[in-house]
Parts: C-alpha cells; sequence; structure tokens
C-alpha cells in the first residue's frame, strides 16, 4: 500500500489541465459552436437542465461551472451540429453499418427522422410518426403481452418513465427491465434487507459532518467527478479517506481543481486517498471482514479490560439484530485466510480499522465494484455490517453511498420501473386509472435476455440505452436479438442495437433533456431524481436537433395509444402535451414522495425523497437494521483457486466512455491510446506467462457449460493491479461475460469478476 503515490500511466492530478484540454477537444471534434457551448453554464443549475450523464448530487448553491469533464462531454455528444438524416441510411446499408465501430456510430450525429427498417434495401427508411405509432400497436396487440419487454436506459425523464411503466401494466405485463438491473439492483435488495431502503441515506449535507469516508470498488475521478469537490472540501478539513480499489485510479489519488487559479497556476492539489488499498479483485466482503474482525477484537478487549466499548452497544442493542451471529463469524474466520483472499496484509486492514474507531461519523461510497460479483448483495451487506457496528447510519454525517451511474437511474424506480410486482403500488394504480394491473413477476434484464435466447420474448420495446452492447455473453444474446418479431429503439444516436434489428424494427429519434420541449401548451419541463434521493426539475435551453424529433413523452403516449385504444382511461395526448399533468398523476400515486410535485421541483438543492433509515426507521422483516454473517469470504463461487493458470477478469470504463457511448478511444489515466482492445495486468503475471508487454493474446472464459468465449487481439500493458488480476475494457469483453455468471439475489452481470486464462 502506498497512499500518495501516483500512477505511473498518469503521473498528474485528476482534473486540472488535462480536463481542461479534454472539454475543449470534445466541443471542437463535436462542432459545438462558441455560442451553445456557454449552455454548459445552465448545466446542473436549478434553472437549467440537469446533466444527462452521471447521477450525483445537484447543490442548491452551484458553483458557476458546475459541470465535470465527463458531463461536458455528454452534453457535447447532445448538442453536436451532426446529423444523421434519412440520406445517410440510402447511402450505407445496415449490413455495411454493422462493420463501423460502436465510437463511430454515434459519432455520426443525431438522428433526425423516425426510420423503418426495409429488408429489400437493406436500410432504414423514413416514415410518419402516425405510421409507426400505428404498426407499432398492431404487431405488440398481435402477441402474448407476455411475450414483449420494455427496457428503459438511465436517462428517462420521471415522466416518461411514469407513463412508460403505466403504459406496459395496462398492455398487461410486468416486464419492465432497466439499467439497475445491471449495475446496482444489488443495492436495491442488499440496502433494503439491511435497513429497509434501497437506495443511500446521504445528503450533499452530510459531507460537511462527516469525520472518515470509504471508498469501494467506485472510481470518481471518471465515474463522477463533480464529486470531487466535496471530497476536496472535506480533506481540507482533514478528513481521512479510504479507498479499497484493485487499480489505483488517478482520482482516488490527487485532485487538481479546474475552477481554482491556484491549483491551475501551481503545483497544487489536493490528496484524495490517505489510504489506499489494493484489495484483490473480488476480495471486497475478505477485506471489510477484517475490518470490522479487528473492530470487534478491539471491543473484547475494551470489554475484558472495563475500559469503554468500541462498537456502539446502545445503538446495537436497540436498532439491530443478528449481531452475535455476526461477531461469532469474524472472530472465528482467521486472518490468514481474510489476507489470502483480500490480498491485504492484518497490518493494512487493522490501520483502516484504527481510523475507523476514531471517528464518530462515518459514509462509504461504493460503485460497481461491490455490486458486480456473484455475491454482490453480500458485499452491499458487509458494507452495512462494518456501518452498523458504530451506529454510522441514521446520524448526520453518516451512512452508506452507492453511487449511481445514469442520471435518473435511481428515479425510474421511484415512479414504478419495476419487473417486481410487490415493489410498485398496483393497488393504487388500479384505483387511480380503473384498471387490473398484473400481478406476475415481470422479467429483469437477464431473465429478458435468457427468454430472447430461448425465442420465448418476441418484442422489445427499447428507451434509450445500447442493450445488445451492455448485455454478457454477446456472441449468444445478439444473433437472439436479431430473430426478434418486433424491436423498438427510442434514442438520439445510432448504436448496434439499432443495427442488430428485428423482422420489423423502427428506430424513432428523441429530444435530449437539453433540448427544448415544446407542445401546443407551451414549453415544457422534466424531472428526475439524483443518487442522493432529491428530485429536479430541468429545462431544455437549446433548440432540437431536428423539427422531426419528438419527446419522449410524446413517443410513449403514441404507442400507448395505438396499442391500447379505448381500453386506457388515460388521455396519453393531454399528457404528451402538458408534463404538469403527469406529475399531478405520480403526486397522486405516491403522495408521501411527490406531494406539490410541480411546485416543489424547482426548490433549490431538489427535494428530498422519505428515507426512514436516516431517522433510525427499519422498514425491514425483523422491523430492525439486521447483521448479516458472510457465506463466502470469497465473491466468486465460480473461481477456481486452484487452477493455476486462472485470472479474474474485471470490466472497466476510460475516462473518455459513459456506459456504452465512448466518446474517445483514448484512456489518458490509464496511459492508453489508439485501442481498447487492452489487457491491464500485473508484471509478475507477465512473467510468470513469459508474456511482453505489447503483445497480442487471447482471453478465454474458464467455464463447464459447453461455450467457448473468446476474446482475440488483446494487447498487454502492464499495470499496477494485484497479482492474479487483470483488467479490460467494458463492453468489449462483455463476450466473456457468460448469462448466467450474475449475483444470486439481484442477477447483476457478474461483470467485475470473470474467471478467464490466456490462451
Amino acid at each position: 500500500m502506498s497512499n500518495d503515490s501516483k500512477s505511473p500511466s498518469y503521473p498528474f492530478a485528476s482534473g486540472g489541465w488535462g480536463s481542461l484540454k479534454s472539454v475543449a477537444t470534445i466541443l471542437m471534434q463535436e462542432k459545438v459552436p462558441l455560442k451553445d457551448s456557454a449552455i454548459l453554464l445552465k448545466q446542473n443549475k436549478p434553472d437549467g437542465f440537469m446533466c444527462v450523464s452521471c447521477s450525483w448530487a445537484k447543490p442548491a448553491d452551484p458553483h458557476t461551472f458546475e459541470f465535470c469533464e465527463s458531463g461536458a462531454k455528454a452534453t457535447a455528444w447532445d448538442t453536436t451540429s451532426k446529423r444523421m438524416t434519412p440520406a445517410f441510411f440510402e447511402l450505407n446499408t445496415v449490413t455495411s453499418l454493422l462493420n463501423w465501430p460502436d465510437h463511430d456510430l454515434e459519432e455520426a450525429g443525431r438522428l433526425t427522422a423516425p426510420m423503418r427498417y426495409d429488408a429489400a434495401s437493406d436500410s432504414y427508411v423514413e416514415v410518419s410518426w402516425g405510421d409507426a405509432f400505428a404498426e407499432i400497436g398492431r404487431e405488440l396487440n398481435a402477441m402474448d403481452p407476455e411475450q414483449a419487454v420494455f427496457y428503459t436506459s438511465g436517462r428517462a425523464s420521471l415522466e416518461t418513465a411514469y407513463m412508460y411503466q403505466l403504459f406496459a401494466r395496462m398492455y398487461g405485463c410486468n416486464n419492465l427491465p432497466d439499467s439497475s438491473n445491471m449495475c446496482h439492483e444489488s443495492s436495491s435488495v442488499g440496502l433494503k434487507e439491511a435497513i429497509g431502503v434501497g437506495v443511500g441515506t446521504i445528503t450533499l449535507d452530510d459531507f460537511e459532518k462527516t469525520d472518515l469516508m470509504f471508498f469501494f470498488g467506485q472510481n470518481v475521478g471518471t465515474n463522477s467527478p463533480r464529486m470531487l469537490h466535496q471530497l476536496q472540501d472535506a480533506r481540507k478539513r482533514g478528513v481521512p479517506i479510504i479507498t479499497f480499489n484493485p487499480l489505483r485510479e488517478p482520482g482516488l489519488v490527487s485532485f487538481a481543481n479546474p475552477q481554482s487559479p491556484v491549483q491551475m497556476l501551481t503545483p497544487a492539489q489536493t490528496q484524495i486517498s490517505t489510504q489506499y488499498h489494493q484489495v484483490k479483485t473480488g476480495g471486497d466482503t475478505a477485506a471489510i471482514l477484517g475490518i470490522c474482525k479487528a473492530v470487534i477484537e478491539a471491543d473484547d478487549q475494551a470489554r475484558a479490560q472495563g475500559l469503554p466499548r468500541v462498537i456502539d452497544v446502545a445503538f446495537i442493542e436497540e436498532h439491530t439484530t443478528g449481531f452475535d451471529a455476526f461477531a461469532a463469524c469474524a472472530r472465528e474466520t482467521e486472518w490468514s485466510e481474510i489476507e489470502r483472499i483480500s490480498g491485504l496484509g492484518r497490518a493494512a486492514l487493522g490501520e483502516a480499522a484504527a481510523e475507523y474507531m476514531s471517528a464518530n461519523a462515518v459514509m462509504a461510497h461504493y460503485g460497481m465494484g461491490l455490486t458486480q460479483h456473484r455475491l454482490g448483495v453480500q458485499n452491499v451487506r458487509m458494507l452495512c455490517n462494518l456501518l452498523l457496528l458504530r451506529g454510522n447510519v441514521g446520524k448526520p454525517g453518516a451512512g452508506p453511498s452507492p453511487i449511481r451511474g445514469h442520471s435518473n437511474v435511481q428515479g425510474q424506480r421511484t415512479v414504478g420501473i419495476t419487473e417486481k410486482p410487490e415493489l410498485a403500488p398496483l393497488d393504487q394504480l388500479a384505483k387511480q386509472f380503473s384498471f387490473e394491473p398484473p400481478r406476475k413477476k415481470g422479467m429483469n434484464t437477464i431473465e429478458a435476455f435468457e427468454g430472447i435466447v430461448k425465442g420465448e420474448v418476441k418484442a422489445v420495446v427499447n428507451l434509450g440505452g445500447n442493450l445488445v452492447r451492455s448485455v454478457p455473453d454477446r456472441l449468444q444474446t445478439e444473433p437472439a436479438w436479431g430473430r426478434l418479431r418486433l424491436t423498438v429503439n427510442i434514442a438520439t444516436k445510432l448504436n448496434r442495437s439499432h443495427l442488430v434489428h428485428g423482422e420489423v424494427s423502427y428506430v424513432l429519434p428523441c429530444l435530449s433533456r437539453i433540448e427544448f420541449h415544446r407542445t401546443p401548451m407551451g414549453e415544457q419541463a422534466v424531472s428526475m431524481e439524483d443518487s442522493t434521493g432529491c428530485m429536479h426539475g430541468s429545462k431544455g435551453v437549446t433548440e432540437p436537433a431536428s423539427e422531426k424529433a419528438r419527446s419522449e413523452q410524446f413517443i410513449v403516449a403514441g404507442i400507448a395509444m395505438a396499442t391500447l385504444g379505448a381500453r386506457s382511461t388515460v388521455d396519453w395526448d393531454a399528457w404528451r402535451n402538458d408534463f404538469a399533468l403527469v406529475r399531478d398523476e405520480i403526486a397522486k400515486t405516491y403522495p408521501e414522495t411527490f406531494h406539490d410535485f410541480n411546485a416543489r421541483m424547482w426548490q433549490p438543492g431538489g427535494f428530498h425523497r422519505p428515507l426512514p433509515a436516516r431517522h433510525r426507521q427499519w422498514k425491514t422483516k425483523s422491523g430492525k437494521a439486521e447483521f448479516m454473517a458472510p457465506e463466502s469470504l470469497g465473491e466468486d463461487p465460480d473461481m477456481r483457486e486452484k487452477m493455476p493458470d486462472a485470472l479474474r477478469l474485471m470490466t472497466l470504463r476510460s475516462d473518455s466512455q459513459f456506459n456504452t457511448t465512448i466518446y474517445n478511444i483514448d484512456d489518458r489515466f490509464r496511459g492508453v491510446k489508439g485501442t481498447r482492445m487492452v489487457i491491464l495486468m500485473n508484471k509478475a503475471d507477465m512473467e510468470k506467462r513469459q508474456l511482453q508487454e505489447g503483445q497480442k493474446v487471447t482471453l478465454q472464459t474458464i467455464a463447464d457449460d459447453g461455450i467457448d468465449r473468446r476474446l482475440d487481439g488483446l494487447e498487454i500493458k502492464a499495470y499496477e493491479v494485484p497479482e492474479g488480476c487483470i483488467g479490460g475494457y467494458y463492453p468489449e469483453c462483455n463476450v466473456l461475460l457468460p448469462l448466467w455468471h450474475y449475483a444470486k439475489e439481484s442477477k447483476v452481470p457478474g461483470a467485475k469478476s470473470i474467471p478467464v486464462r490466456i490462451v
């Protein structure tokens, strides 16, 4: 462990001049006029638009430049002056476009007209909105509702998500998978079981009151850079930050604020992590148990000597259950096992435990490094165990903090996007809209693709996202997607999911939330929820990319009217012209959260959803916060520990990437240029296998299901990663991830620990 050394791949602080240069480059690349680049000043402001990239919290008193490098890239990507018109498709067949790199497809510009696939010309041709809606409705009505899937990406607004789930349920199914299924479903399940609410409990105010922060498996420098402002302020107050991450990431090491003249014009920078522990991929449960074991051992010793207790006995006795079983597990687990599986020494874990025991208020931030494992839910529960030991839930400056990705992925769930009927207010919807909602459990994303592969799913309506690229097992799932009867894609740009088309296939261009939403009722606004559970309004600030593009609400309403007809009691036409009517209905469905929605959505800093755990009210089965003893220290039961050539592959995003969108193929933080087909590997592992840097190899998944999963042409790059662990880029490495390799309770793909070998 080294607390302050830089990565040799990028020996600078994150942010700084590198960030400014990258923002300038993307603005020029997308040919964003100088006057339009000023819209960045409206980003994440109470009177502007909420970022279309990450979901990090929006402050009530924002900075002048309340955007980060990643957010600026996302805005430039949406406001590009490049256009993909019908004439483009006249010159490029779908078969030819399938050979384009993913980056080039989106880089070609914004979609401008509704398009339908024409088999005779092997191309997309323009159609009218009315004809598109009519045929989609006919196709959906010709099949069993259980054969249709309605997917949602995290960019959809609260209004759109509410309309979408209501339409799907009126149509007759709960098949409402979304991007949460791919990342933080393990949080939704684990936090719900442990503390009674499936989201984090901290707010921005807690950063001013915390004494210590943990980071587990989350790269703030590329996934939520605006958060670095809160971290920088905390470090100036002397708050320690302890990081557990397999790779040494610059954003978690040090930060130079691009908005600070002192830090831009001098060598000044802020050290972020005071301790940086490079845990083995798949070793988080063991590492957290090690910290807990050290705390419990210290408490046992204090009790034996008649000294003040280390654990919060009063909190545990009044507010929790299951402590004795968990404590027994911690005491009985040998340090040698913890060290072997975590890859960290007892002294290092003891150092983290010492900081924890001296802090009064502790928050724990984490990302997909915890959730995307076979035992991802256990990882989340273990983090809750750690916090509960010293009463760090339900008090200022403390609590679990899952860092969500997409800008409204959490909000979609809040307004009903879920395949689990018990999580949706079905009785209220039935009363409110005079219909009987389906009560059968729907399909999540993994189950939907299992159904697609088996031929049981016939239609997918895809509200944003790039599903074909984002899901595991591409060599199995992509051909199956092409056998669907109907694919409907609501999107701003072209991607591979649109090209691997169904028999009947539509690409429908929607507005970005950055653009004006004008209807006969005037200019409309939308809303979304950030990752701290605050709701915000958002207004468009720039002209639409095309006069034929339509709002998400217009498109969902059009499909609903064409499909449901007289079966529906909803005035969809009124809703798509007046979004305030939708918010009124949301408030009726969820009065505790959304009362006075239209008035409160413009509150600076947003209005907060109720979180009982913040007030130590536990909506769990037992009525208390629940400790849990881990079933296994290793996070991946599929990993063959005794196989000498086995490696653990974790998939990664680059600094110029947001989910499947690739802004630039370079990754400056990791020193990768001109390609994404690389494998980051420890030098010792290279020497064992007699590999040289720059050598190209093939990875093969270790599995017993009879499917040979391989990825060729991967270039070896020496990197600071624990022995036995390697890193490769998402989504390129998805071909190596079996569809069945997911978290047991949540079915989140186990993308952070894939057993592979080099062949």
